[in-house]
């Protein structure tokens, strides 16, 4: 069996820290625990866990933090977990066997990260991140904020999810250190112009963000899920501004890059549904549903794949007074959305609307 070391780096998360380490003090073998400046009772509520509490001055790079992190690691495999990330009962579990079965040849296993949930639980947005990574590997951390781990080798794709659950975010904290960083005169990597554009359209500033996710995609260095990204942000900025004709642009974009995409065929689909040329529409909508989506490491939005579509084509069978077929997507859309108003609501419509027929 493996042992795991886990490894955080956290500042001021005295809320939410021991909700994350009850979550997984009975898996692993070591944890360690880097504050990077706490002024709240973090190191506090951390010491009652481990003695292997650790202090790093902040010098505005995650990375650097963090591999000060894995450098801390005595066992087998590290795990990394930001504070305000849990583990449920069910992913607990799955740990616990993964621990028992994965084989010494393996790397570095990847695990889901759920970003959201809807009302109903269900899981919104999420992807897919390296979280257990062999600790001889040495592997690093890279870019001073919105980091990723470079690993290579054995690789294993699990079902384990970590949950994120923040309760709060430090909305200035990101885009301060790209700024930073353009004023000390350091050059951007590909990845760096296109996660900078994400903060600067967060920040409502949608004209420099188009600016730099165009950079961004001209340097045709971008991984190729971060290009598909970057153009529906684009469309997003475009619609912000009002600007119809390049944010249709942008989302036609996306198919140079793969095949449509759910999210695309949803943005083309409601494209032709304000127009009301609902037979196109349609045809985008359906397409949502069957596209595949299977990318390894990747955001996905499950929206554009399960109800959204569904509750589209409800809405445009009706127009077109094809009730069955209105009714039947409305159906489909209620599986997901059990308590929702306006499926409810659609669902009264059309069970009588039929049984008028």
């Amino acid at each position: 069996m493996i042992t795991i070391s886990l490894c955080m780096i956290v500042k001021n998360e005295e809320d939410v820290i021991a909700r994350c380490l009850d979550s997984i003090k009975g898996i692993v073998e070591e944890i360690n625990i880097i504050d990077t400046g706490s002024s709240d009772r973090t190191k506090e509520i951390g010491k009652k866990y481990t003695n292997r509490v650790f202090d790093f001055e902040w010098i505005d790079n995650f990375a650097a933090a963090r591999n000060f992190a894995f450098q801390q690691a005595t066992k087998n495999y590290i795990l990394w977990l930001d504070a305000d990330d849990i583990l449920t009962e069910e992913d607990q579990e799955k740990l616990k066997i993964l621990k028992e079965s994965l084989a010494p040849s393996i790397d570095a296993v990847s695990m889901n990260y759920h970003l959201s949930f809807d009302d109903e639980g269900n899981v919104v947005s999420s992807l897919k991140r390296y979280r257990l990574v062999k600790t001889k590997n040495k592997f690093t951390w890279i870019g001073n904020v919105h980091e990723f781990l470079a690993v290579s080798g054995n690789l294993f794709d699990s079902d384990i999810a970590v949950t994120h659950s923040p309760l709060s975010h430090n909305h200035e904290r990101n885009i301060q250190i790209y700024k930073n960083m353009l004023a000390s005169g350091e050059t951007f990597s590909p990845r760096d112009t296109f996660y900078y554009a994400n903060e600067l359209m967060d920040h409502n500033n949608f004209e420099e963000a188009i600016l730099n996710y165009n950079e961004f995609l001209d340097s045709k260095l971008g991984w190729v899920e971060d290009n598909i990204r970057a153009c529906f942000k684009l469309a997003d900025c475009y619609n912000k501004l009002n600007d119809i004709e390049n944010e249709l642009g942008s989302t036609l974009q996306t198919l140079i890059y793969d095949a449509p995409r759910p999210e695309a065929c949803c943005r083309l689909g409601y494209f032709f549904m304000e127009q009301a040329k609902n037979e196109i529409a349609i045809h985008w909508y359906h397409q949502a549903l069957t596209s595949e989506n299977e990318q390894h490491i990747s955001f996905q939005n499950k929206t554009f794949s399960t109800w959204l579509p569904h509750l589209q084509l409800c809405v445009l069978y009706d127009r077109v007074q094809k009730y069955e077929e209105a009714y039947y997507h409305n159906e489909k859309a209620r599986k997901y959305k059990p308590n929702d108003s306006n499926i409810i609501s659609n669902k009264k419509y059309f069970d009588k609307v039929l049984d008028e027929k």
